[in-house]
């Protein structure tokens, strides 16, 4: 393999540092996966599931401290505190070096060093971003040949010696007092230790393409979101590309894959959890998917609520923490009506009802290529062209169903204003409301109100810029239940939207952006009365007032720094309320 010796260097100071007892560079071929698998259900890290209806599939077990991202113990550490913002956690990199270091040192004694040259993005893509991590895990090198283009086509898209991000990863001794994430984007550095967990294991995923690619982003130029790409075909066969950020258990996964409840229209998934978007030369937004897998949320996936991922991992899959069947079956909360008898629990314990037998947070790694509904052109090295892009989160009052932004300044102060109410992906209680702008508050690498700033300019490179949306799947009424039947029925919301940017689509202007007007969504079919479809599009100005003086409070703690026309939007949108 060809090697630059600015990374022999670098791999040379790392193995120094960690002592292994040997040093494998990967190759990414089908031979060196299978070899990780065989060793793997040798040394009992991976389990065998089920080989006649669940070929080339397995279960890895984590640790039950080790099972979600841990984002109190994940830093930014740039020179200065400011550049990190005050919604991440900084710590200074010298600090973080020495703290770090202690872990790292030896960490890999009697264990393989495993160089992992990656590739985010489309072979020949000028957007693609090369990665080489080392790690000492296993299942992390199998999980990064689903989730990545591992091996020489990584080395290959560098665009010199050094161009590319250096991520060091050791399970260390898997103790949560000895756990830190730590980013530092001024050296392209990442440094993880003591999880084994994708969020925190993957360099690739959250740590390169989120952190450390939104921080190049800015300096290049471009966008680095987490953000789902479908295209959205019409029954003429026309088919426009949308991008949609939502937080984790906002329905994102569910809407990349979606199988339409309309006649006619059809979702194509190019990507489910990030995307990389440049302005081309002619002012075209254009977005690829960095990845190559899907590391997908378990509980939930049915054939009834997303047909698609229940499909693609019936084979090929590396499922974590779920629970297992007496026939030897992954099964997960929602996968059946009813749990099967005799199930083996996550942990590997007999399940006691009452408890959970998936973890909440239990997945499934599996290749992008493998989904029914995967865009035939979703490996187009100069990316899909993007029409608009949707904010979305889950919030049981104040969001209507879907509204569309007055302009593109008002659509970034939407997505700026974003929050959600919390679920088991993230370590911390169910159920509270928390702001997460853009989706991105976990993943920005920088000053989110230098982030807003990003955005602002971006549009103004548009030669069109594209429409932006906000939707709500999940608004409940006052009897606690779904005003919306969501799953394949939210494609009628997809038509609204498509209408809309092509000049249609009925609507009504309200204080906070366009609602569609009472016969605006395609209901055809649906039981639902004009009055609960009024309800889900609400807007109502107490709530939202009291939304938006919160708001202020989240605003201030960026000072001087948070761009003037987000505080401008703010307090015209407060007057148009009180008006």
């Amino acid at each position: 393999m060809n090697r630059t010796s600015v990374a022999e260097k670098w791999v040379d100071g790392t193995a120094g540092m960690t002592r292994p007892s040997n040093v494998v560079w990967c190759d990414g071929s089908k031979a060196e996966y299978e070899r990780l698998i065989e060793e793997m259900l040798r040394d009992g890290t991976l389990l065998p599931v089920n080989t006649h209806t669940y070929p080339g599939c397995y279960l890895h077990r984590s640790h039950p401290s080790d099972v979600a991202r841990t984002e109190q113990l994940t830093f930014i550490c740039t020179r200065e505190k400011d550049d990190a913002g005050p919604t991440n956690n900084w710590m200074a990199p010298a600090e973080a070096k020495a703290k770090a270091g202690e872990y790292f040192k030896g960490a890999m004694r009697g264990r393989t060093m495993y160089v992992i040259p990656y590739l985010m993005g489309p072979a020949g893509s000028t957007m693609s971003r090369t990665g080489i991590m080392v790690t000492d895990s296993a299942y992390v090198v199998a999980s990064m040949h689903i989730m990545a283009r591992v091996g020489d086509v990584a080395i290959k898209a560098m665009r010199r010696d050094d161009d590319f991000i250096a991520g060091v990863h050791s399970l260390g001794d898997l103790s949560p007092d000895r756990r830190l994430i730590l980013h530092f984007p001024e050296e392209k550095l990442i440094w993880s230790v003591g999880s084994g967990y994708g969020g925190n294991a993957l360099l690739g995923k959250k740590c390169h393409a989120l952190r450390l690619g939104s921080w190049q982003a800015r300096q290049e130029g471009w966008l680095a979101e987490h953000m789902l790409i479908i295209g959205v075909e019409d029954p003429q066969g026309e088919v426009t590309y949308l991008a949609a950020a939502m937080p984790s258990a906002s329905g994102k996964t569910n809407l990349a894959m979606a199988v339409s409840s309309l006649p006619g229209w059809r979702v194509w998934t190019v990507g489910d959890d990030i995307a990389w978007i440049h302005v081309d030369a002619t002012g075209q937004l254009r977005a690829i998917n960095p990845e190559r897998g899907f590391f997908g949320v378990a509980p939930n996936t049915s054939p009834r609520t997303n047909p698609n991922a229940t499909a693609m991992v019936k084979s090929n899959t590396i499922f974590t923490n779920v629970a297992l069947t007496p026939s030897g079956e992954p099964w997960w909360e929602g996968l059946t009506p009813e749990p099967p008898a005799g199930l083996v629990d996550w942990q590997g314990q007999p399940w006691k009802p009452g408890t959970p037998a998936a973890h909440p947070n239990s997945r499934f790694t599996v290749l992008a290529q493998q989904c029914p509904s995967i865009a035939p052109n979703w490996e187009e090295p100069q990316g899909v062209p993007i029409s608009a892009f949707i904010f979305g989160s889950r919030r049981s009052k104040v969001i209507p169903l879907v509204f569309e932004a007055f302009d593109w300044g008002h659509g970034v102060f939407l997505g700026s204003a974003m929050s959600t109410e919390t679920t088991a992906a993230i370590t911390g209680q169910v159920g509270v409301v928390r702001r997460d702008p853009m989706a991105m508050l976990p993943f920005c690498g920088y000053n989110m109100a230098d982030y807003f700033g990003h955005w602002l300019a971006i549009g103004s490179r548009a030669s069109k810029a594209p429409r932006i949306f906000r939707v709500n799947w999940f608004r409940r009424g006052d009897d606690g239940k779904f005003l919306w039947p969501g799953y394949g029925d939210n494609v009628r919301v997809l038509k609204w939207i498509v209408e809309r940017i092509r000049g249609g689509g009925r609507a009504q202007e309200t204080p906070i952006g366009w609602i569609p007007a009472p016969d605006g969504l395609d209901t055809d079919g649906l039981a639902l009365s004009r009055a609960q479809i009024a309800e889900a599009l609400k807007v109502d100005r107490g709530e939202w007032r009291q939304a938006l003086g919160e708001l202020g409070d989240f605003y201030g703690q960026f000072g001087a720094r948070l761009p003037q026309p987000i505080a401008a939007t703010l307090a015209e949108t407060q007057r148009k309320l009180r008006a």
